[in-house]
């Protein structure tokens, strides 16, 4: 049997059918290392860098940057010096790219939709066993911000992310667009799914509604890790919040989009149209104009819960990105109890601060409301 092992074009979420190779990071003749970031790809909602999950000598590259390649085809071979050109042309020629859908797992998360009293909330679900996790977006994204991270976080518990009332594809009319209807939805589709109790995550006004729900249900919350959380001090970058709700067009949204990456070639055109597509949506403008000025009015966070969160009893961990642009990173020490960990920036050498552990520490980076 050949030593060949093919590099595939990815599939990111359910809804993904193809991709276009945007770029190749790595020649014909590189030695490739499990990890190395190989090649970048887009679609029509994310554009990221692929990382190599096996090593080798990478002999042939198929795919060609600025083309669009179903789920599954063939982009590059690796391959030892052993093999010949012949066999790897061989290869390349036979090779099928499965119809789409066609030996995709059952495990991987599925969107379902649940009635709850705010109203209908779409929500993915990964099957497993034990105390489930649940992902909690920030300010104007979805459950599908979590793309990268379901597998990988899952195990063989039971993982579930919803899209808030006023995001994705939830329901839009439900008011008032305040804090409390967040933590009512999170608490009511615990019920929804039968879990007593559950660990909760949530990337920044996720973090905010995450901490609250420990704090007012103490019980039901397992654990808490807040992602570049909002709720831990006042200042809050008001160029992003109100640039991304009164945005209208590309011009007025790409800039404010810039403050999510410290690569900001990573705001693609792709990423900018599907956001406009979700903001034009009726009742998506004046939800989300509500909900900021009721959390985040003039650059100043409205409602603060390190103190109650100390108080709570659960479990915090802290991850937070060191050069966030859009809430500090040293809002962290509000939580000296908790675990934080504070990566740095990929251009910065590791520094104190950059491993910054309270009493122990956590990980993760990012930034948004």
């Amino acid at each position: 049997m050949l030593d060949i092992t093919p590099i595939l074009m990815p599939k990111w979420g359910l809804s993904m059918r193809e991709g276009k190779l945007a770029a190749w990071h790595v020649a014909e003749g590189a030695t490739i290392a499990p990890g190395d970031e190989i090649m970048d790809v887009e679609t029509d909602k994310i554009a990221n860098v692929v990382e190599a999950a096996d090593g080798g000598l990478l002999r042939r590259r198929v795919g060609v940057e600025g083309e669009t390649y179903p789920v599954r085809a063939l982009l590059a071979v690796m391959a030892p010096a052993s093999v010949s050109e012949d066999e790897i042309d061989a290869y390349v020629a036979s090779y099928e790219t499965p119809a789409a859908g066609a030996g995709e797992e059952e495990t991987g998360p599925a969107y379902q939709f649940a009635d709850l009293p705010a109203g209908r909330i779409r929500y993915a679900e990964r099957p497993g066993e034990g105390v489930p996790l649940l992902l909690i977006h920030g300010f104007g994204g979805d459950l599908d911000n979590w793309l990268f991270n379901i597998d990988a976080l899952a195990g063989d518990r039971p993982l579930y992310a919803l899209d808030l009332p006023g995001h994705g594809q939830s329901v839009k009319t439900a008011r008032p667009a305040a804090l409390a209807l967040m933590v009512d939805t999170v608490v009511a589709f615990l019920d929804h799914i039968g879990a007593a109790k559950a660990h909760l995550a949530g990337h920044s006004m996720g973090g905010l509604i995450a901490g609250s729900v420990a704090i007012g249900h103490p019980d039901r919350v397992a654990s808490v890790t807040l992602i570049c959380p909002a709720g831990l001090g006042e200042p809050i970058n008001a160029a992003y919040v109100d640039g991304f709700v009164k945005a209208t067009g590309r011009r007025d949204l790409k800039p404010v989009l810039g403050y999510l990456f410290h690569d900001q070639s990573l705001v693609s055109r792709a990423m900018v149209e599907d956001l406009l597509k979700y903001k034009r949506l009726d009742g998506v403008q004046e939800f989300l104009a509500e909900l900021a000025g009721n959390l985040f009015q003039g650059g100043r966070q409205a409602v603060l819960i390190a103190k109650g969160l100390g108080a709570s009893g659960v479990p915090v961990q802290v991850i937070w990105g060191e050069g966030d642009a859009i809430i500090p990173a040293t809002q962290a020490s509000a939580l000296p109890g908790a675990r934080v960990t504070l990566p740095p920036i990929p251009s910065m050498a590791p520094s104190t601060s950059g491993q910054t552990r309270m009493r122990a520490g956590s990980a993760g980076a990012g930034s948004v409301s």
